[in-house]
């Protein structure tokens, strides 16, 4: 693993929103899901693609808080456009479990 410093991680910013909409993608070369998150005022509705289907179902992701890569470049991914890399953990079978706050905090709130 290599080292980077405070000032590198100080460029990442991660965000904390709220899942608004959420639609199967079986055009995706893995089984994924469209996800649209909301991160409040500042930076609005955001679009990605996830691959968290061993998990979850779409309609039960709508209300979900999450935690989000928001100033990557966009990325297409077939013919959907992922804006944010939403954050995850690998469970023992290699699924995806997504990562959010445990207690309320504002849309938007940034990783510190």
């Amino acid at each position: 693993m290599a080292d980077i410093s405070f000032d590198d991680f100080l460029k990442v910013d991660i965000r904390m929103g709220k899942i608004t909409k959420a639609e199967p993608y079986p055009e995706a070369r893995k089984p994924a899901i469209k996800l649209w998150v909301d991160f409040g005022d500042e930076l609005g509705e955001k679009k990605s693609s996830a691959q968290i289907t061993a998990h979850y179902q779409p309609e039960g992701l709508i209300g979900k808080h999450v935690m989000a890569v928001v100033n990557f470049p966009p990325r297409q991914i077939g013919k959907f456009m992922s804006e944010v890399l939403v954050l995850g953990l690998s469970d023992p079978d290699g699924g995806i479990v997504l990562i959010g706050p445990d207690k309320p905090v504002e849309l938007g709130a940034r990783l510190h």
